[in-house]
């Protein structure tokens, strides 16, 4: 199935009656599972078109439908974020193209997060001097996890949507461990290390909530300092709340993740347990190893090759940082004593010297999403925006940690020319 962004727009046309295409621009996605855009039509709205590659891909699309659809007007109105909405759909090859209208603000990378966080955009009108303060970035995401882990278990439940206990969900966890040891790519220790917070079942003692399941930063739109939206939703369940954590591990402050939980805390109905950084932490390591597993299984040699050499980076820092779990600090480094006087040499360092005071490098889930976010022109035909150096390990599209590909539906990032 041929996929140019013209014929995407015209599936746009084809699929929500009265659009006219006149421009195109890029839109964030899974290149291995999806081919998407944007499309302007001759009103100015935009729409976000994505075509599925395969049928595991095009399965996904409908699965978000069908989530999207469980999310009545009355539930939309509880939560203080908005959803995407599908507008129509076209099917072609036995493959179902979506398309979406148009949410506000745009994608942000991990360090943009943090960079809005201390000094947000302003909004685009003067609020009036009795409003309340904006909140930062990292506590309005605390709020709006709470709100979404607060959602009554019914919802994914009456739409034949899955949902686990906490003990499957260990056991789950385990059982993809197993997968992944069987690659025999995977460093020993690492496999130990999961291991062991795996069997630690004090980590796992933890109430289910309705989780978004695939959250990370190319599914929430920023929109002038207000955290706008939540998209990719073929992945919500019962299970973890842990799992929508697991991406904020990758900030470069931990404070970022410290100011979310709190937040979160507030909002949720019920609070959080003590071990849920402890898990996400846990979860962002291991999507390395669901990375490769994922390569191996569709035999993209790049992707493994990205994934051994992100694993073993990995395994160098923690062995650096001696942190004897995801999400535990290892001992303090030991600084080298000073010289007993300024003519004698100074002792050698201790190895512990050496040490990192946190597992910083622990964290990583090989995944900064460090890609720029290009703004619209007042005409949405050209869009300005410079390139900031991209984050993402594979030479396919793929990142660790973002199985659905969904990349924000903000229609509002990237180019846009003309169609011809």
């Amino acid at each position: 199935m041929r996929t140019t962004p013209e014929l995407l727009a015209a599936v746009a046309a084809a699929a929500v009656p009265g659009v006219a295409p006149v421009a195109t621009g890029p839109s964030p996605d899974d290149a291995a599972d999806f081919r998407s855009c944007v499309v302007q039509d001759s009103e100015g709205r935009r729409w976000r078109v994505r075509s599925p590659l395969n049928t595991e891909a095009s399965m996904r699309l409908e699965t978000e439908h069908l989530v999207l659809q469980a999310f009545t007007p009355s539930v939309r109105s509880r939560l203080p974020f908005h959803l995407p909405t599908v507008a129509g759909s076209v099917a072609q090859d036995g493959l179902r193209t979506f398309v979406y209208s148009h949410l506000p603000g745009h994608t942000l990378s991990l360090r943009e997060f943090q960079r809005q966080n201390e000094h947000p955009e302003p909004p685009v009108h003067a609020p009036s001097p009795s409003a309340t303060p904006r909140a930062p970035l990292a506590v309005q995401l605390g709020r709006s996890l709470g709100c979404l882990h607060s959602l009554p278990r019914a919802l994914v439940m009456d739409a034949d949507l899955p949902a686990y206990s906490a003990e499957q969900c260990r056991k789950r966890m385990l059982h993809d461990l197993d997968q992944a040891a069987t690659t025999g790519l995977i460093p020993g220790d690492l496999l130990r290390r999961w291991e062991e917070a795996l069997e630690d079942t004090t980590l796992w003692q933890f109430s289910t909530r309705v989780v978004h399941g695939d959250l990370h930063e190319d599914n929430i739109t920023v929109d002038h300092g207000s955290l706008a939206s939540f998209t990719g939703w073929s992945d919500l369940h019962v299970g973890d709340p842990a799992v929508d954590f697991s991406w904020l591990v990758g900030m470069s402050d931990p404070a970022f993740a410290d100011t979310v939980l709190e937040a979160y805390s507030v909002a949720a109905v019920q609070p959080p347990d003590r071990h849920l950084l402890r898990r996400a932490h846990l979860k962002a390591e291991f999507a390395l190893a669901e990375w490769l597993v994922r390569g191996v299984d569709r035999g993209i040699t790049s992707m493994v090759d990205n994934a051994q050499r992100m694993l073993a980076t990995l395994a160098a820092d923690v062995r650096a940082s001696a942190s004897p779990s995801p999400g535990v600090a290892g001992p303090p480094p030991v600084p080298p004593a000073p010289p007993a006087s300024a003519a004698s040499p100074a002792p050698p360092a201790s190895p512990a010297s050496t040490a990192s005071a946190a597992a910083s490098g622990a964290d990583r889930t090989g995944d900064s999403a460090d890609d720029s976010v290009d703004r619209a022109d007042s005409d949405g035909r050209t869009l300005d925006g410079g390139s900031a150096p991209d984050g993402h390990p594979s030479d396919d599209g793929l990142s660790p940690g973002h199985h659905s590909g969904e990349g924000g539906s903000s229609a509002a990032s990237g180019s846009v020319t003309p169609t011809s």
